[in-house]
């Protein structure tokens, strides 16, 4: 009987383990357009998780996915994994790159995608309630304030920025690479031109 528990565990895992692999090619994803004309990715997104997790790698995740669902998928923490230095809970979005560190790590050595700023911080919650954050004065440290904006893409914000001649409206916020509509929906309370 013992035996046969112990097949039924192993077949299990790895079917598990089958389902939560890694993307080895990318193939594109199907576009379709949308009621208002433009087109829409399929309900999916690729995130690439590494550092301290057992099988880094680029993932498909359903478009509701957290940083947890990610590093399931990824076959969970290694011993030396800081979790404390990651917010867990926090959504991902399509393209992310979400670096789990090792302990003793300052969590602002985190990805691309990632918000950058050490969990419980002041700016962890994104800019305090009352202060709107000018997209055309704001600096890389201040924009990093917002939620689910790490480095890269301030920079991509100050770029666009400095190559258009300022934003003349929150929306203009589409047209930074990096930035979906969802992202969008999240900073309009949170930013000011």
């Amino acid at each position: 009987m013992l035996v046969v528990v112990a097949l039924a565990i192993t077949v299990i895992t790895g079917i598990v383990r089958t389902m939560a692999s890694p993307v080895e090619s990318v193939a594109s994803v199907a576009v379709t357009p949308a009621a208002g004309g433009s087109p829409t990715a399929a309900a999916e997104l690729y995130v690439h998780v590494h550092g301290q997790v057992a099988r880094p790698g680029i993932y498909r995740l359903a478009t509701d996915a957290r940083v947890i669902d990610v590093i399931a998928a990824a076959g969970g923490l290694t011993r030396k994994a800081e979790p404390s230095g990651i917010n867990l809970a926090r959504a991902l979005t399509d393209g992310e790159q979400v670096r789990v560190p090792a302990r003793g790590e300052e969590p602002s050595t985190l990805s691309e995608g990632s918000t950058g700023v050490p969990p419980g911080s002041s700016a962890d919650a994104g800019a305090a309630p009352g202060d709107l954050v000018d997209l055309n004065t704001a600096d890389g440290p201040t924009l990093e304030t917002l939620p689910r904006i790490g480095p890269a893409l301030a920079q991509r914000i100050i770029e666009w920025r400095e190559q258009n001649g300022g934003f003349s409206s929150v929306d203009d916020l589409l047209a930074v690479p990096g930035i979906g509509d969802k992202m969008l929906d999240a900073l309009r309370d949170l930013v000011t031109t």
